[in-house]
């Protein structure tokens, strides 16, 4: 499994992805679920994926395929973000036509999803939650933000702080916060992380980072809200 948010704040977007794969307790792999396309000046698109790896990586694969191919609609021509999610729903349903009856036969379930934000020339940053159908649905200013995979561990911190008016800085660390919780109470979410954060119309990336275990800032978060949390506790009166 796996744990991948998203949000699209006033100052730009935020993305998190954790790398976590597993196949039971003794298989577990480390397998990346950001993918970034970037044509600096033009545009940049940050893919998220969760679901079957097999799956995730297919539909992966045929985007970076149509982005090489001489026609055709691929990521790096869509005119607009809207466009752009359609490819990936449109490549998502090519990989169901094909392997999805395959795949029932052998008694599983054809999961994938994901999260696909972004700037354009000439358009907002937007962001889009991408579906196993090839449907999607749009970020809105009231729900400015997107999660996959082991989502409900994280939700709370998010849903309480998060609003569109948040800085970048406060989304990161909210995001952190909020994977730092899913880590905590799901084994099949871990490091490394691939953290990016978006400043609206940059139109490239400059801040992208990975995240291991003996990142400073990470522990910091993970051990002083752990505390904090804590200490709200006890501060709390017992009930009558």
């Amino acid at each position: 499994m796996t744990y991948c948010v998203a949000m699209r704040l006033d100052a730009g977007l935020v993305f998190l992805s954790d790398s976590r794969t597993n196949a039971g307790v003794d298989h577990i792999n480390t397998f990346r679920k950001m993918t970034v396309y970037e044509r600096a000046g033009d545009r940049v698109l940050v893919l998220l994926s969760s679901g079957n790896l097999a799956i995730s990586q297919a539909v992966t694969t045929l985007l970076q395929e149509s982005n090489h191919a001489a026609e055709g609609h691929c990521l790096m021509n869509a005119p607009t973000m809207f466009e752009a999610a359609r490819v990936v729903g449109d490549a998502l349903r090519e990989v169901r036509r094909r392997d999805a009856e395959d795949l029932k036969e052998f008694g599983i379930e054809f999961t994938a999803a994901f999260i696909l934000g972004g700037q354009i020339a000439g358009e907002a940053p937007r962001l889009f939650q991408i579906y196993a159908a090839g449907n999607f649905i749009e970020a809105t200013p009231e729900t400015p933000y997107f999660q996959i995979g082991e989502s409900k561990y994280g939700k709370p911190i998010i849903d309480r702080v998060i609003h569109r008016g948040r800085s970048l800085a406060e989304g990161a660390k909210c995001a952190l916060i909020s994977m730092d919780s899913t880590i905590r109470s799901n084994l099949s979410v871990g490091l490394p992380l691939d953290l990016l954060v978006y400043e609206r119309d940059a139109l490239c990336v400059a801040k992208h980072v990975s995240i291991e275990n003996d990142d400073p800032y990470f522990n910091l978060i993970h051990n002083q809200w752990g505390e904090s949390l804590r200490q709200v506790f006890a501060e709390l009166p017992d009930m009558p």
